[in-house]
């Protein structure tokens, strides 16, 4: 039960990190603007040797991309074989199913924040607060269930 639990936070992380490279990979202005920012502050700091400009920052952002997007299908492979795991560990696949949702919700809210300066308004959070309320019921209500049962085998 405990390691269908920590399967399914698991695929759930690995799901926001599908998620986060997917969106650095397709939007190209990101990742340039990233260099462009690093550039200028190396130069400033002495690190880079004066006149030396951000016309690397033009071509950079093809391979960052690309490695952006291998890291979109092993992350999506590793959330899977999580997930996978998860529905096999747990008692019921909707236990899996809503504990993978949460973590990637509550995973992608603080990479989207972490990486991308996102924020998210009152409501999303009053939302995500009210699917982890329906998390814990569920995961409550299994237990019994399970306690249940052992006590009609004795």
């Amino acid at each position: 039960m405990l390691t269908g639990l920590m399967y399914a936070l698991l695929a759930g992380l690995f799901g926001a990190f599908a998620s986060s490279s997917a969106k650095l990979s397709l939007g190209a202005t990101y990742l340039k603007e990233l260099c462009d920012t690093a550039v200028r502050k190396w130069t400033e700091e002495g690190n880079l040797t004066p006149g030396v400009d951000s016309t690397a920052c033009e071509w950079v952002h093809i391979p960052l991309r690309l490695v952006c997007g291998l890291l979109l299908f092993s992350s999506n492979a590793v959330m899977w074989t999580f997930f996978a795991k998860a529905l096999r560990h747990s008692s019921s696949s909707a236990q899996a199913t809503v504990t993978t949702t949460a973590s990637n919700f509550i995973s992608s809210a603080f990479l989207g924040y972490g990486i991308f300066g996102e924020s998210h308004a009152l409501l999303w959070w009053v939302g995500i607060s009210l699917i982890l309320l329906g998390l814990f019921l569920l995961h409550g209500s299994s237990l019994k269930d399970q306690q249940l049962d052992v006590k009609k085998d004795d």
